[in-house]
């Protein structure tokens, strides 16, 4: 952003689309990273419903948004829309960063490697990922250096799963209501499932790690204040989400 922070012809706009996205910091945290730096840039928050957000991403390419980084909730409904994706978006199937080029969508996604910076700055090597989510593929696709367990409830899924990935010798573990499941024993958990409750699990590490807002709930957020675990959702990640954008945005 320039010193008065106003937008003239030659800023480069992005955008910052979700449901709640008047109410995140990105926006302010990346606009900061682009002043710090003497960017002419500057990220909107747009506050956009379910209900319309395939009209506005699609018409983004006849906008003069630049880019746009998508929030959480809306992250698998973005790959049928682009024109052209990276090869981690088409074998996750979610995208959180779209490109406009030449009238054209273009797909990344990067807030996998936000993760994976915050487990290494909290030297997290043994990591229990629970879920198949489109963010557990790309993660999983990204495990270079951890040494990942996987759980889910259903444990057909998550065999497939780790057969899709072609995982060597994963080790597989079946949590579900009903069960008793002790996690102490890992560096950090990541959620990337949907359960309605997380009453299974007895014990967490010190950290446990999803990409919900405070705005959406999480059964994980619920359970770790519970039982004393450092929580890091979305808005506890935004530093690292801002400056994973920022470089992306700004290479």
């Amino acid at each position: 952003m320039n010193e008065a922070n106003e937008i003239s012809r030659q800023t480069l706009l992005y955008g910052y689309i979700g449901e709640h996205a008047g109410a995140s910091r990105i926006s302010a945290v990346t606009n900061r990273l682009f002043k710090e730096s003497a960017k002419d840039a500057m990220m909107i928050p747009m506050n956009i419903r379910e209900d319309d957000f395939y009209f506005t991403l699609s018409n983004m390419k006849n906008s003069q948004v630049s880019a746009a980084y998508i929030a959480n909730e809306y992250i698998e409904k973005v790959p049928e829309l682009l024109d052209n994706a990276s090869m981690l978006v088409k074998r996750s199937g979610a995208c959180d960063l779209v490109f406009v080029e030449n009238k054209t969508l273009r797909g990344e996604l990067i807030c996998v490697r936000a993760i994976s910076e915050k487990l290494k700055d909290l030297r997290a090597t043994k990591i229990a990922m629970i879920g198949v989510s489109p963010l557990a593929k790309a993660f999983s696709f990204l495990a270079c250096g951890f040494n990942v367990s996987y759980f889910h409830d259903n444990l057909e899924e998550l065999l497939a799963f780790s057969q899709e990935l072609e995982i060597k010798e994963p080790d597989l573990n079946r949590i579900a209501s009903g069960m008793e499941v002790d996690l102490n024993a890992f560096d950090a958990v990541l959620y990337f499932a949907d359960f309605k409750e997380c009453s299974m699990i007895s014990a967490l590490p010190k950290t446990v790690m999803d990409m919900n807002s405070q705005k959406h709930y999480s059964a994980m957020r619920i359970r770790a204040a519970e039982l004393g675990a450092a929580y890091l959702g979305a808005d506890e990640m935004i530093e690292e989400l801002s400056k994973t954008i920022y470089t992306i945005l700004t290479r």
